[in-house]
């Protein structure tokens, strides 16, 4: 950290992209405040969204530890921070993701795909994509009042499912399967990294959980508008094989939505 750095508010530092230098600087304002729940709650934030989760959940239980009231924001953050760690296993195709109900044929070709994907065989695994994608159920739907004939993850390793942390769990979860999905707007710095999300089921039953706002590993890049979600990025990994960076986006046979602007998705049930 420069000299300089060290007088300059940590929320200045994020507001103008230094993201490491904004962490140095509320890691000193913590060590001369520690018993500053707020500051222990920033510094959780900070270090979540450079995706450093053993830290960030030590910073989130000593918060909950100085001020019993933020009990109920640590329970939900520290499940996100657990299936963070299951999301990472999973995109290196070293376990399978959670499943809501039981997985169909195309979810595992789709899973497939990913194990193809990261053994670096592009042409299998967009081979295999592209069988998942032909069997999977099409749904129509609305998104935010613009009615569509089908909606996907824009990054195609996901396409007809979206990433969903339930509980302790981290899943992959078939449009298919659910009637309306509920964000709200961000209004605090983890909404840019979680997006708290309600969950309607095709079955009635609701359910809370979080969708993770930026594509894995955008959080340790070098590009800070990516770690921040402002921005989304397509890598490509030869072939016409792209995996996003940055955040997430929806697509639609109308338009792209970052997940951010989203507000409501209903579907069609009948």
């Amino acid at each position: 950290m420069t000299l300089s750095s060290v007088d300059v508010k940590p929320e200045k530092l994020l507001a103008d992209g230094h993201l490491n230098d904004a962490l140095q600087a509320l890691a000193a304002k913590v060590k001369n405040s520690p018993a500053d729940a707020t500051l222990r709650v920033f510094l959780f934030q900070l270090l979540a969204l450079r995706g450093d989760w053993e830290r960030a959940g030590t910073q989130l239980t000593v918060a909950g530890e100085l001020e019993r009231q933020n009990a109920l924001m640590v329970a939900a953050y520290r499940a996100a921070l657990v299936g963070e760690r299951e999301r990472e296993a999973v995109l290196a195709a070293l376990r399978n993701p959670a499943t809501v109900g039981e997985r169909s044929e195309w979810e595992r070709l789709l899973l497939q795909s990913l194990q193809q994907l990261c053994d670096g065989r592009i042409a299998e695994a967009l081979a295999l994509r592209a069988r998942a994608f032909d069997e999977a159920e099409t749904v129509r739907g609305s998104i935010d009042g613009v009615p569509f004939e089908w909606i996907a993850d824009a990054d195609p390793r996901f396409g007809p499912c979206l990433e969903v942390i339930l509980k302790d769990s981290y899943a992959w979860v078939p449009f298919s399967r659910v009637a309306a999905l509920s964000f709200d707007a961000p209004t605090d710095l983890r909404d840019k990294i979680w997006a708290p999300v309600r969950i309607t089921w095709k079955s009635g039953d609701e359910a809370i959980g979080f969708v993770p706002c930026r594509y894995c590993g955008s959080e340790r890049g070098e590009d800070v508008a990516l770690a921040l979600a402002k921005r989304t990025a397509w890598t490509d990994l030869g072939d016409g094989c792209f995996v996003g960076v940055g955040q997430r986006m929806l697509i639609t046979d109308v338009d792209e939505y970052p997940l951010l602007d989203v507000r409501s998705i209903t579907f069609e049930t009948a």
